[in-house]
């Protein structure tokens, strides 16, 4: 029986149609995740690059002093890509993979990114977890919507009702052969992305694998309940149609205004505003107030002295530069609280949403999401913080350039190293799961299909 039910299925045009399809569709993810996934390497290949050229290039230029070339010089901070970040581009496309900075002022420069076409960043990439998210409801509601209603609206299903011992197990079985269908379709894609994209075969993998496995039977669950209520075929379609719509675009866009209305955060720009305001007031500022605002951050540096003979000096103009990061301190530390209490807030409400859970917990495994980018900011903080801390010394003693190792200054990398919770991806998913299975074989019990 279970096997001319699947050649049954698998034999109609709407089907192949169906699979074909999101095959193609699915490949054409990939090859988007390929040119994000080259486009990644290509940008820390040249970041390397032009480091090694840009110092040596102005180590050359600016021969005498070292704090005017060190006012130019910039050194990179890299955001390690994992080959699975091509199936879940999430933020990544948006946030800079890769931070320059120079030792003045971080504030200023943290938030610099890339230019992007705003109708491309409108658009979004049809990465693979777009194709998983939406694309695969769609089509498995396609295929179950009528699993029931249309033999009975064709009049066959008295038919089947006395040549089937167990109702229910054909119902069961008629859903298995589609589940299969979409779960081979879903394996295809993804092991074809191992091959292409050379994704390791890694714990983060499997994890992902799972979610995709639960996600699709999520969907296949809320049509098997709404498939229980037996009605017609078409309020079938319109209500799983209704549902995907809700879960899919209308709750997502609704939490999303609730967390950012509820969590105001100041803006990036304002308060690279604030940072340079705070420096260039300094200008007009006396130096001694400056240099004891600078000696009480770093009293190790107290030592140094501004040159009574100069009117310019390297030692006060950093001490600025670190004042107007000092200032805009309070306005950057609310800035990472909020956009924390965000995301935590996102992944809480998440747990009660499959699609948006679902959505996190892949860019979760991909790195790819706030709370990675969050971490890498934090970390530019402390990379800066080190290369200060190196190098003040060496401006305020006014070493020679040409005594320094310029070539050791290597592009540095950042790696997420956050573990991936199982009971956190998994429960959610298989709690609904459980509970529309649950109510569903209810269902066909009291109806007596």
């Amino acid at each position: 029986m279970l096997s001319l039910l699947f050649k049954n299925f698998i034999r109609s045009k709407g089907t192949k149609i169906g699979l074909l399809f999101l095959l193609c569709i699915g490949f054409i993810s990939l090859l988007i995740g390929k040119q994000f996934q080259d486009k990644q390497e290509k940008s820390i290949q040249e970041a390397t690059i032009y480091q090694k050229e840009h110092i040596a290039r102005n180590a050359a230029f600016h021969k005498d002093e070292i704090g005017l070339l060190l006012y130019y010089i910039k050194f990179s901070l890299v955001n390690t890509t994992l080959p699975i970040n091509s199936l879940a581009i999430g933020q990544r496309d948006v946030n800079p993979s890769i931070q320059n900075v120079t030792i003045r002022g971080l504030e200023g420069q943290k938030y610099d990114a890339e230019l992007n076409n705003p109708n491309n960043l409108l658009s979004g990439n049809i990465d693979f977890s777009f194709v998983l998210i939406y694309l695969f409801p769609l089509l498995i509601i396609a295929f179950s919507y009528n699993v029931i209603s249309e033999e009975k609206e064709s009049g066959t299903w008295k038919i089947v009702a006395t040549q089937s011992q167990n109702t229910f197990k054909y119902i069961l079985q008629l859903f298995y052969v589609r589940i299969l269908s979409l779960i081979a379709l879903f394996t295809v894609l993804l092991f074809t992305a191992v091959l292409f994209l050379n994704i390791p075969l890694d714990q983060s993998f499997f994890i992902f694998f799972g979610i995709g496995i639960l996600y699709i039977l999520f969907w296949f669950a809320v049509c098997f309940f709404i498939v229980s209520l037996q009605m017609h075929s078409n309020v079938n379609a319109v209500s799983l149609l209704t549902i995907w719509l809700f879960l899919i675009i209308i709750v997502p866009a609704g939490i999303n205004a609730f967390i950012v209305n509820k969590y105001k955060i100041p803006e990036a720009l304002e308060l690279t505003i604030q940072q340079r305001n705070a420096y260039h007031e300094k200008w007009d500022t006396d130096k001694n107030e400056t240099m004891e605002k600078f000696y009480k951050h770093y009293p190790q540096f107290r030592e140094y002295k501004i040159p009574e003979d100069k009117e310019f000096s390297w030692l006060w103009y950093f001490a600025m530069q670190q004042m107007g990061d000092d200032e805009s301190a309070v306005q950057s530390k609310e800035l990472y609280a909020k956009l924390e209490q965000r995301n935590r807030a996102s992944e809480l409400i998440a747990q009660f949403i499959p699609t948006l859970h679902t959505q996190i917990q892949l860019n979760d495994i991909a790195k790819s999401d706030l709370r990675n980018q969050l971490l890498f900011l934090k970390e530019t903080t402390k990379f800066h913080e080190k290369l200060r801390l190196h190098f003040y010394p060496k401006i305020f003693k006014n070493e020679a350039v040409n005594q320094q190792n310029w070539e050791n200054y290597k592009v540095e990398t950042f790696k997420d190293s956050t573990e991936i919770s199982f009971l956190k991806a998994f429960l959610p998913l298989l709690l609904f799961i459980l509970v529309l299975i649950g109510f569903g074989w209810r269902n066909f019990n009291r109806l007596a299909v």
